[in-house]
């Protein structure tokens, strides 16, 4: 016995002793586990030793299990069970194949490329639960920050010295606008002729809206946000019910346009940073696009964040 008055037995002891209790045979316990039959037979002996109990009778022509020996085997074959399922999980756990990943992103992310690079992801790491919180460009930061995330999915200018960014790629903004609107007769618009326009619009402490306005004020332009909204989809509604225009990605305007109830042009107002390239496929959602040219242009770039 250690110390701490538990049994000092090693799992090869054990697996001689459910082998041996199995076949009833030194002979057949050695040839599975691949020893001798006196090794077997030492085993057997200095386990019973350590236990202070009998578990085999043993005569000239058979191995019969005591009552004691049946309880320690049920106990020792839970305990190896038990130690395989345990390396099993830490194993696959190394391997990335099971754990959790919880991702922090700006909407237009988390509702246009996400779900797809998740899909992928899945199919190489099917044990991995992956939670998304989604939000603005304030509370994604936060939340690299405070450790709810284990990274985020943001702009990539004006990050404060504790992060650090993978830059992913780029992506323009478009304007949404009533189909029938006057504007959307044009094949290409300025910013300018947004001038006193009804702008649905994000909340002033998102990224998006910041770089929007920021664009304007550099030509002199003070945009007119008359209903603010915290969700993009919230602001295609609005669009629709002829409130007002908006800006949101390219492929937000495409995906969330799916009635056929708004026109979008392109702007260049600004870009964003990803990954990947721009392909939508929304059915009859949106008119041909029209280029929307500002200057000067400020670009609003993407990143992976997290912390050093």
């Amino acid at each position: 016995m250690s110390s701490s008055g538990l049994p000092d037995l090693t799992s090869r002891q054990l697996e001689t002793v459910l082998a041996l209790a199995e076949y009833g045979s030194f002979i057949a316990a050695a040839a599975l586990l691949k020893t001798s039959q006196p090794a077997v037979t030492r085993t057997v002996k200095h386990v019973e030793e350590v236990l202070g109990l009998k578990l085999f009778d043993r005569s000239t022509r058979s191995v019969q299990i005591t009552a004691a020996g049946k309880e320690f085997v049920g106990v020792a074959a839970r305990m190896l069970n038990d130690l395989k399922i345990t390396i099993r999980s830490m194993r696959e756990l190394s391997d990335q194949r099971r754990g959790q990943i919880i991702i922090s992103s700006i909407m237009s992310v988390a509702n246009g490329k996400l779900p797809g690079l998740v899909s992928a992801y899945r199919l190489d790491h099917p044990g991995i639960e992956l939670h998304v919180r989604d939000g603005v460009h304030g509370a994604v930061m936060e939340d690299v920050r405070s450790g709810a995330a284990d990274f985020g999915i943001t702009y990539l200018d004006d990050l404060p010295d504790p992060f650090m960014s993978v830059p992913l790629g780029k992506e323009e903004f478009t304007v949404v606008l009533p189909r029938h609107h006057e504007l959307a007769k044009k094949k290409s618009l300025a910013l300018s002729d947004l001038k006193g326009a009804p702008l649905v619009s994000l909340p002033s402490d998102s990224r998006t809206r910041r770089v929007i306005d920021s664009a304007a004020s550099s030509i002199g332009l003070t945009l007119n946000h008359v209903v603010t909204v915290s969700q993009f989809a919230t602001m295609l509604g609005f669009v629709r019910a002829g409130i007002g225009r908006c800006h949101c990605s390219e492929e937000r305007s495409c995906k969330l346009s799916r009635k056929g109830a708004e026109r979008r042009a392109r702007s260049r107002t600004a870009s964003r940073t990803r990954p990947w390239g721009h392909n939508p496929q929304g059915k009859g959602a949106v008119s041909r696009c029209g280029r929307i040219d500002v200057t000067p242009a400020v670009v609003l770039e993407q990143a992976v964040v997290h912390l050093y």
